[in-house]
């Protein structure tokens, strides 16, 4: 497209550019504050039409009311939602605020500015909750209600907390704030009491804590009870009924008070009341009746709450005097001790007995869903009102029935029981037997269910309260007995007054009364517990201490301390210490004498416990203990001056060197430290001052250093002395030790090669004869053999093998015994080894051959000699070799013959030049040479010719 602009020029704009231009984004409207505090403001604006699909963000810029400049809000970053909360805010300043839009095609134009903004004042925290109270719930929550804070405005809602009574651990129970001013408080821990407050909250911060709720106990709400049912007739006069009813099957949280019967004559049809007052027994005598009418009844139960509903009408009884032979029906029919094999079933003697007295019951029972019918327990009547059922099945729901028996037979039989399933209540405990801190024997029962504990014999006799005492305490009751015995034996039992079957029993027999009096003895007559018996120490310097630690005691314990059946106590030289709260006591002797030796006994008495304890110090013990103290106090007092903190001592380096040492201290500048052996003085040791450690050492040990060594420390303040005798058994000691030293520091095995054979050695720092070392061929004993021979230096140890053959060839082995210990060494001498150890000994045999028959002259001639003119000089030289070797005359390297005045002769290996008339020019260099094939030899002499009247020269030999 070409677009004509200003003085006819032309501007070409692409599509792309143009629906660029055209999607740009419309800018936002209705810019406002949605939130103002004190420290920021959120900004709130409608989103324009996005023109197509692109993704809106915008720029928020603000401006500072009557600068109009604008600046980025929003750090130069796009925001992606249509709120923004804007920090940074000056106080005290107005600002007005607008948005643009932008995607990727460009930036809007703004929005119209918001109006002027400011922060607002600081909020002042919220009031506190008011009312808190706490309301009883289930067993394992609390209902809390509260009223809100007269200022009620902007609160969040609220936090609450609970603490347990007597502890400051105060736990949150709302992560987030409630709003509502009613809360279910979770999790409480059963009897258990409590206390709660609560916390407003609001845009400016929490309140301070409401004031703390009253102390609740964690239990069931109380409510009305339930209807009670099974209203049954137990006897009829004619004109009297005795009606008898099952209590609720819950009482509401709160014991049944009373009940209330009301009753209707079946051609009345009206109902009223039987009794204007409750009464608390589940049977009741309706008197008034008419013979031979029916009548209907109905039971109502009453609590602190209230009353309940009536019960269901019973069926309709017939007012007829009962003159049957047959008894009447038992009733009440209750459980104890559920559990999930077991119960125990009570029940009430039938209130009309027939016509004779009741013998006996028959107890049944029938298991649900099943169809066989009732089925006795027991192949013959009972005589007790009660009976433990066993072998139930877990978790199965059972009834139950008793009948009553006389001699006419069978009579009715009572109501069924509720149904009751076989199981265990969880929590569910047993009856404890023990003996308390003050020796009594009791009983105790724990339930976590709510109410009054109640004990008795047999289930229904009262326990003579002469015999026992009863103390309840939270959710424990004990039955104490006053003075246990056979009169105490017998079943107890104990249940729970609003759930009479978290019950148990315990039957108290012989052997129980006999461990327990015995336990009960010991508890009466304790013994003080003993921690850590008699103990003898030995001080530093010199003093003795004796304790010993029982159990902790009271402030009014006593002690009774007797040494040879005599009371003693704090003396000079000896002091008695006591403290009771640790149970320790001590003996301190400062110096210990014979008149300490014998037995100590300490006798204890704290309340009624008491005990003693005996220390027998006396014979090997006393000397013992008398020896170490004063030798301790004989150190201590040679501390007082320099002393040896080591004494004299040997040992033998790495390097096999024998090295004396002692360490002393405690010095000053006038101490003087002396060596001495054999009583006389030594020189030649060392002492660093600044360390205090002074040694000895010898390079190579001989016998010579056996002997007493000694140092002596002394200053104007003391002498301290210490001795080593290297004698004897210590010497021996030395020997082994430098011994095995010397022998971890020997060298491998290793072969040199002779003339005559092989030299199999080893190099030691230095070698011991004590080593007794020994040499093995193929791990047997090499003795000594005209082919071998054994033999050591102060360096190396070795053995030689003369002309060795294929037969020598094998593994050698040198053991080296110190003492204690065995040290080897082994070469193997075989394979390419021994090979190139043959070769060079056959090398070195062919070089010593040859050495030994070569030509050498064997007297040979002087270095120079001098002779006068004209005399006659004779030079004879002597050899050897084989064959003899021919013999040669040389003059400056030119052979000399027989002729004019040289005369040579050659006799017996040996040769003799003569020249006759010497002169002047006979001076030079002679030499005299020999050989034959295996070498040759040359000798020379300077020959000095001087004339008459001069001196011959001063080196040479005159002739």
């Amino acid at each position: 497209m070409v677009v004509k602009v200003d003085r006819g020029k032309e501007i070409i704009i692409t599509k792309d550019q143009l629906e660029g231009q055209i999607r740009v984004p419309f800018p936002p409207t209705d810019v406002h504050a949605a939130e103002v505090t004190d420290t920021h403001v959120v900004l709130s604006w409608s989103e324009p039409d996005p023109r197509g699909r692109e993704p809106l963000t915008f720029y928020v810029e603000r401006s500072i009311v009557g600068r109009n400049s604008w600046h980025m809000a929003s750090m130069g970053m796009t925001v992606s939602s249509p709120r923004f909360a804007v920090f940074d805010m000056q106080k005290g300043e107005a600002y007005t605020f607008r948005i643009r839009s932008v995607n990727k095609y460009g930036v809007s134009d703004p929005s119209p500015p918001s109006d002027p903004i400011s922060l607002c004042a600081p909020r002042a925290p919220p009031a506190s909750a008011l009312g808190l109270l706490a309301i009883r719930d289930t067993d394992s929550s609390v209902l809390l209600t509260w009223k809100e804070p007269k200022t009620s405005e902007e609160i969040l809602g609220y936090y609450l907390y609970y603490c347990q009574t007597g502890t400051t651990d105060w736990t949150t129970v709302n992560n987030k704030p409630t709003t509502n001013t009613r809360f279910t408080v979770d999790g409480l821990s059963k009897n258990k009491e409590y206390v709660f407050r609560v916390k407003t909250v609001s845009r400016a911060g929490n309140s301070e804590y409401s004031e703390e709720s009253q102390r609740l106990l964690v239990k069931a709400a109380i409510r009305v009870p339930t209807q009670p049912t099974g209203i049954t007739l137990l006897n009829c006069t004619g004109t009297e009924m005795v009606i008898g009813w099952r209590a609720p099957a819950n009482n509401g949280g709160d014991p049944v008070s009373g009940y209330y019967l009301d009753q209707v004559d079946s051609e009345v049809q009206v109902w009223h009341e039987v009794n204007v007052k409750a009464v608390k027994e589940r049977t009741y005598k309706v008197s008034g009746l008419l013979d031979g009418h029916h009548y209907q009844f109905r039971v109502i139960a009453a609590n602190l709450v209230g009353i309940s509903q009536p019960s269901e009408p019973s069926q309709a009884f017939l007012c007829q005097e009962w003159t049957m032979a047959e008894p009447g029906c038992p009733y009440d029919l209750e459980f104890r001790e559920v559990r999930e094999n077991s119960l125990v079933l009570l029940w009430e003697r039938p209130m009309y007995e027939g016509q004779s007295p009741v013998t006996g019951y028959v107890v049944e029972i029938i298991q649900e869903d099943e169809e066989e019918g009732w089925t006795a327990l027991t192949q013959e009547p009972i005589t007790d009102t009660f009976l433990q059922v066993s072998s139930l099945k877990a978790g199965k729901t059972y009834q139950l029935r008793v009948t009553a028996v006389n001699s006419a037979g069978l009579g009715m039989p009572s109501l069924p029981s509720e149904p009751i399933k076989a199981q265990t209540k969880p929590g569910m405990k047993e009856i404890e037997v023990g003996v308390d801190n003050d020796g009594f024997i009791y009983l105790a029962f724990e339930s976590n269910t709510a109410g009054q504990f109640e004990w008795n014999k047999n289930y229904r006799e009262a326990i003579d309260a002469t015999r026992a005492t009863l103390e309840t305490k939270d959710n424990r009751s004990t039955l104490t007995f006053t003075d246990a015995s056979e009169e105490d034996l017998g079943l107890y039992t104990v249940a729970i007054s609003d759930c009479p079957q978290d019950s148990s029993s315990y039957n108290f027999t012989a052997e129980d009364l006999e461990r327990l009096k015995e336990l009960s003895w010991n508890i009466r007559n304790p013994l003080i517990a003993l921690i850590s018996p008699w103990e003898i120490e030995v001080g530093e310097k010199g003093e003795v201490r004796f304790w010993l630690q029982t159990e902790p005691l009271t402030p009014s314990a006593e002690l009774h301390l007797i040494l040879n059946d005599k009371e003693i106590s704090s003396a000079p030289g000896r002091k008695v210490n006591f403290d009771r709260p640790s149970g320790l006591l001590e003996i301190l002797f400062d110096e210990l004498t014979q008149a300490d030796e014998g037995s100590y006994t300490a006798q204890l008495r704290d309340g009624r416990a008491k005990n003693q304890f005996t220390l027998v110090f006396v014979d090997e013990k006393f000397r013992q203990t008398l020896a170490q103290s004063r030798a301790k106090r004989a150190d201590w007092k040679r501390k007082a001056g320099p002393y040896f903190l080591e004494f004299l001592t040997w040992k033998v380096t790495e390097d096999c060197e024998l090295v004396f040492q002692c360490k002393v201290t405690n010095v000053s500048k006038d101490t003087v430290l002396k060596w001495y052996k054999d009583e006389v003085e030594m020189t030649k040791f060392e002492y660093d001052k600044q360390s205090g450690l002074s040694s000895f050492t010898v390079e190579q040990v001989t016998k010579k250093e056996a002997g007493v060594y000694k140092a002596v420390l002394s200053d104007n303040r003391g002498q301290d002395v210490t001795t080593l005798e290297l004698l004897n058994e210590e010497f021996e000691k030395l020997q082994q030790h430098l011994s095995r030293q010397c022998a971890l520091s020997a060298s491998p095995l290793r072969v040199e090669c002779t003339a005559v054979g092989f030299k199999l050695y080893c190099s030691l720092k230095y070698y011991l004869s004590y080593l007794k070392p020994a040499w093995y061929f193929k791990e047997k004993r090499i003795d000594q053999q005209e082919r071998t021979k054994v033999g050591s230096s102060m360096q190396k140890v070795w053995i030689e093998i003369f002309s060795p053959t294929e037969n020598d060839k094998g593994k050698y082995t040198l053991e080296m015994f110190d003492g204690k210990e065995t040290h080897t060494r082994t070469l193997d001498l075989s394979g390419q080894a021994f090979a190139d150890a043959m070769l060079e000994y056959q090398r070195l045999k062919q070089v010593a051959l040859a050495e030994k028959n070569r030509a050498r002259v064997t007297k040979g001639l002087p270095d120079v000699v001098a002779i006068m003119e004209e005399k006659s000089l004779c030079l004879t030289c002597f050899a050897e070799g084989d064959p003899p070797p021919e013999m040669f005359w040389l003059k400056n390297d030119r052979e000399i013959v027989t002729g004019g005045q040289y005369s040579i002769s050659n006799e017996k290996m040996c040769t003799t030049l003569t020249i006759n008339n010497v002169s002047v020019e006979d001076s030079g260099l002679y030499s005299v040479f020999v050989c034959n094939k295996f070498g040759s030899q040359t000798v020379n002499v300077t020959v000095s010719v001087y004339k008459h009247g001069e001196k011959p020269r001063p080196d040479a030999v005159e002739l």
